[in-house]
C-alpha cells in the first residue's frame, strides 16, 4: 500500500463486515465500500444486511464509506446517507441501463427478476456468491448438496469460470453463475444513465 499512497493513488477497499471495514482503515484504506448481504457477486460469510451494516459501520469507521448492495434508487441513496454513508455503489442497477456493453438478453432476464431470482452458490467452499438463477446456478446447487463438505471448486468449474464473455457479451443466460443482486426487484425498466 506505501507505493499505492506514494503515487498519490486513493485506495478503496470492498467490506462485507465491520471487522473488514476496521481493519482496511488499519492498514490505511483511504476509504470503503461496506457491502451488505443483499448484494450481487461475494456478500461475505456473515449475512448481514445494510440495515444493519451501515449503521454499524458509521458508528465504527473513522474513514469514508460507501453503501454497495441493494442500491438502484434515490430513495436508497437517501436511506444510506441517512445511515451514515458517504455515498453509494449501484452494480446490478447499471447493467439494465441503454449504454452498459452488456448483451440484451442480460438486461431483460434483470427486468424480468423479482427479489426472489437470486441464489447464494459456493456456501461450502466458503467463497459464496450472490447470482441470478439460471440452469446453470441449478446445476450448482445440486452438485453442492450432493457433495456437501466434500465440494471442491472444480466440481462446479464448468459453471463458474470463463463464463462471463459468453453472458455478457453473447447473451447466452444459461452459460454459467453471474452475479446478480436482490435490487433486481426494483428494476422494472432500462434507463438511459441519469434518466431519473
Amino acid at each position: 500500500m506505501p507505493d499505492l499512497k506514494g503515487a498519490g493513488i486513493k485506495v478503496i477497499h470492498k467490506c462485507t463486515s465491520v471487522r473488514h471495514s476496521l481493519k482496511a482503515e488499519k492498514i490505511g484504506c483511504d476509504a470503503v465500500s461496506v457491502d451488505g448481504f443483499e448484494c450481487g457477486g461475494h456478500p461475505g460469510e456473515d449475512d448481514i444486511p445494510n440495515m444493519i451494516l451501515l449503521p454499524r459501520a458509521a458508528e465504527e469507521l473513522s474513514i469514508p464509506f460507501v453503501a454497495s448492495g441493494g442500491m438502484g434508487n434515490g430513495q436508497q441513496l437517501a436511506a444510506a446517507l441517512s445511515m451514515g454513508a458517504d455515498g453509494i455503489n449501484m452494480g446490478t442497477r447499471f447493467i439494465a441501463t441503454k449504454e452498459a456493453p452488456v448483451h440484451q438478453n442480460v438486461k431483460e432476464a434483470l427486468v424480468a427478476a423479482s427479489e426472489l431470482d437470486t441464489e447464494l452458490i459456493m456456501r461450502p467452499l466458503r467463497n459464496t456468491e450472490r447470482v441470478l438463477a439460471n440452469g446453470a446456478v441449478q446445476k450448482i446447487l445440486e452438485k453442492e448438496k450432493a457433495l456437501g463438505d466434500e465440494i471442491q471448486i472444480t466440481d462446479i468449474m464448468d459453471e463458474v469460470a470463463g463464463v462471463y464473455p459468453k453472458i455478457m457479451q453473447e447473451g447466452t443466460m444459461d452459460a454459467g453463475a453471474w452475479s446478480c443482486g436482490m435490487v433486481a426487484g426494483l428494476i422494472h425498466d432500462i434507463l438511459l444513465e441519469g434518466a431519473r
